[in-house]
């Protein structure tokens, strides 16, 4: 069904007051009839990244997933951000990209640090220096202000959301469409109809396991607790390395994603030494071994359709590979602004003015691609909608 737009104040309004034994992994979830639309990090061409306005604004837009990346605090909580690195400095001590407003908060300053993460030395704030509640007196920020300057209005609004906040909108939400099936509808909420879901990612999982506060654990806890536990449960865990998915995969029968990047190798892959790249994982001997683990890819479009030139080159067999493997694929990330689309799809020479998103999905989902993360679930649900006619 399609959720009442709300106007953006009330979202906001609303959203503000929000403020083992091993397990056989040998199932896959079915495709749905329709292409699955994933919020990436919340409705963030509209709102700051991973923030329940985000989450709950993308609800509202359509989306079937929401997608929030997981860190950790010093006290053990998984909150949701892009990375722990909740602000970045340049070697000149100038911002190079910023997620709260910590740079600015002078009760903070000694905890500036410089960390080595997935090989590369970082100078900033992370999550796990600081407790939950420390982190809840921050606020969020616009992480691409320069492309999404509009959206910097709502800079100093939100709070960070742990993950269970996140759960427990994506809950509320749940029973919402409920209610509306039943009194619009006349009848009670049934299993055919798809509840909203969650699409969580373990950011640098080696890492956090190096420092003695793994995610996974408190992960499937908070799964667990909310109901998350069978194999048709509304969620898909996605990481970008392969050994904590294995490690999920006997902690929980909920499906599992792996995430493949354009270039590159997993970071457990550089740990351990193997050979081998996220090019050679999409190949059919690499999409077997992930099938042994997991239930489907996140694939960067350049994986499925490379770019030559700028624009859309010729299509590659992967989503037939992976099909083929028993996966589903979920393509990334689909943005709408001119800076982030191919040149055929773009709309002139302003690099943050919006292009033809549309076209771009469309050209994916001729491939049989099943479902794709984008930042503006509005626009994805409307090609969707006229792709599926």
């Amino acid at each position: 069904m399609t959720l009442r737009p709300l106007r953006l104040a009330a979202v906001l309004a609303l959203a503000t007051a929000l403020c083992a034994p091993a397990l056989a992994h040998d199932h896959k979830p079915a495709q749905p009839a329709k292409p699955t639309l994933i919020a990436h990090r919340g409705a963030s061409g509209y709102v700051p990244e991973h923030t329940l306005a985000a989450y709950w604004l993308a609800i509202e837009q359509g989306a079937d997933f929401v997608e929030p990346d997981l860190v950790i605090t010093k006290d053990g909580v998984l909150v949701a951000r892009h990375e722990n690195a909740i602000a970045i400095l340049n070697a000149d001590g100038s911002v190079r990209e910023a997620t709260t407003d910590v740079v600015d908060r002078p009760e903070f300053a000694a905890r500036k640090t410089t960390k080595t993460i997935d090989g590369t030395a970082i100078t900033g704030w992370f999550t796990e220096d600081f407790t939950l509640a420390e982190l809840k007196t921050l606020r969020a920020r616009e992480r691409l202000p320069a492309v999404r300057a509009a959206n910097t209005r709502f800079d100093g609004q939100f709070e960070i959301p742990t993950f269970e906040e996140v759960l427990q909108l994506v809950e509320r939400a749940n029973e919402a469409r409920k209610e509306e099936a039943r009194r619009e509808g006349g009848r009670r909420w049934h299993r055919d109809d798809q509840p909203i879901g969650v699409y969580p990612e373990t950011k640098h999982p080696s890492y956090f396991q190096g420092i003695g506060k793994p995610l996974e654990q408190p992960l499937v806890r908070l799964l667990n607790r909310y109901g998350y536990t069978g194999k048709n449960a509304p969620v898909i865990i996605q990481s970008f390395e392969t050994q904590n998915l294995r490690q999920l995969s006997r902690m929980t029968r909920v499906p599992l994603a792996q995430l493949l990047n354009g270039s590159g190798k997993p970071w457990d892959f550089v740990q351990s030494g193997d050979p081998r790249t996220y090019a050679d994982l999409a190949k059919p001997a690499g999409l077997a071994d992930i099938a042994t683990y997991a239930d489907g890819i996140g694939a960067n479009t350049n994986l499925m359709i490379p770019l030559v030139g700028g624009r859309l080159g010729t299509p590659t067999t992967l989503v037939a590979d992976a099909h083929a493997a028993g996966l589903i694929v979920h393509g990334w990330t689909f943005r709408a602004e001119n800076t982030f689309l191919p040149n055929e799809f773009d709309a002139g020479t302003d690099p943050t003015a919006l292009g033809d998103l549309e076209g771009q999905i469309h050209a994916f989902l001729k491939l049989g691609m099943d479902g794709f993360f984008t930042d503006q679930p509005f626009l994805g649900r409307k090609a969707i909608d006229s792709f599926v006619k």
